[in-house]
């Protein structure tokens, strides 16, 4: 699908996305549980409805309203199964666990980008809770063989965290207790995250600073009713909006949120953007926006709206963290040096570091790289480029956000499909 952006002057109150990655979580938690869960305020991105169909799969009962998504858990042992995970690097790595715990034999299967992206968190780490782990080239499919046992591992975690929740979703439900040692964890936010989800279902988790993870068993999770907060992560993408294009209060944000994409904040305030904290949400208003500096290594997914934001600061900015960026839906760091570059914004990359130096942006034909974040990224800097913008592919945004061009349009943003 092609999605033409005009230049627009934006205003108004949007309510922030739900957040995918509680949503996702959440229903883990709910097929676990042993009676019924509710989610209130889901997202239902395609991401989340992958997870959806993998919970069905593996036992739960689960049906879907227009803001509820309704969790009988409480499965029973199968085998073998095969869950097919969509897109999502999430869903893949934190049922992983989660299945090996209720089934003899897995098969994980996915589409697109995720078909080949690298599986070795879960090769390295399931065989030391006595999973046997077949792939070959070392991506999906990936077929497991084992039940999950308790034990202790030491775990790399500067790949991430999704496979780490997994586990310390899965195993306080064994018998006997077990323990993890994370060497050089990153995205630390979202294990706390993680961990506040969890004592909220009633489980246990004891830590020492993120390095060390004691997790007693024996435990059950308890079903509930369960609110996801609105989404930081599409967020960052309004309030860069309004930032550059007029004013825009995204509502329904949690201001304490443990999200790690909540640090959109401190940036833009760095930026000099006009900010303002109301007690319906945030409110970002057009300014001059200076160059900022940002360490995004736990918070890789700010990375697009930030390379939007440079582009219109006057200076350099500088972002650090291009690492994690490889095997995402795409390239990240390549595909957003391909369209800041198509739009006459200079990227530079050195080492971990990206520099953007501001500019004038002129509107240009770009492809979203079948990133989500990529063609959302392009959508906002069209709204304050010089001429129109087209983006190839832009039907990415249904990954984690489908109703990021209508948010869009309701604000005032003129855009063609």
């Amino acid at each position: 699908m092609e999605v033409t952006v005009h230049p627009s002057h934006i205003a108004g109150s949007i309510m922030a996305p739900p957040s995918k990655s509680l949503t996702q979580r959440a229903i883990a938690a709910g097929m676990l549980a042993r009676g019924t869960t509710v989610i209130r305020n889901p997202s239902f991105c395609n991401d989340s409805l992958a997870a959806i169909g993998m919970a069905r799969v593996l036992g739960a009962a689960v049906s879907m309203d227009n803001n509820s998504i309704t969790i009988k858990g409480g499965s029973g042992a199968l085998s073998p199964v095969t869950l097919h995970c969509g897109e999502s690097g999430l869903a893949l790595r934190m049922f992983a666990p989660v299945a090996a715990l209720l089934a003899d034999r897995v098969t994980l299967t996915g589409e697109g980008s995720l078909a080949g992206r690298p599986v070795i968190m879960i090769s390295e780490a399931m065989p030391q809770f006595r999973v046997n782990i077949q792939s070959e080239g070392g991506v999906l499919p990936v077929t497991m063989t084992g039940r999950l046992t308790a034990g202790k591992a030491v775990i790399n975690g500067s790949r991430g965290s999704q496979l780490l929740t997994g586990l310390l979703m899965s195993l306080p439900l064994l018998e006997s207790g077990s323990e993890i040692t994370v060497e050089n964890l990153k995205s630390m936010p979202y294990i706390a995250m993680t961990l506040q989800l969890l004592e909220e279902f009633g489980i246990r988790v004891i830590h020492d600073d993120f390095r060390y993870f004691k997790v007693p068993g024996s435990q059950s999770y308890r079903p509930r009713e369960y609110t996801v907060e609105g989404d930081w992560s599409g967020a960052a993408f309004l309030l860069v909006a309004g930032a550059m294009a007029g004013a825009v209060t995204v509502k329904s944000l949690n201001l304490s949120s443990l999200q790690a994409d909540s640090a959109i904040v401190r940036v833009l305030e760095n930026a000099s953007c006009q900010l303002t904290t109301e007690a319906v949400g945030v409110k970002a208003e057009r300014s001059e926006l200076r160059p900022f500096v940002f360490d995004a290594t736990d918070a890789p997914d700010l990375f697009p709206p930030l390379a939007a934001l440079a582009s219109f600061c006057s200076g350099t900015s500088r972002i650090s963290g291009v690492s994690r960026l490889q095997h995402k839906e795409s390239d990240r760091a390549e595909a957003i040096a391909d369209v800041l570059g198509a739009m006459n914004i200079e990227v530079q990359i050195s080492g971990d570091e990206m520099l953007i130096i501001g500019g004038r942006a002129v509107g240009s034909s770009v492809s979203s790289h079948n990133d989500h974040r990529i063609a959302m990224m392009a959508a906002v800097m069209a709204l304050a480029a010089e001429g129109t913008t087209t983006i190839a592919g832009a039907e990415a945004v249904a990954k984690s956000y489908p109703g990021f061009f209508d948010d869009l349009a309701r604000l005032g943003a003129e855009i063609s499909r």
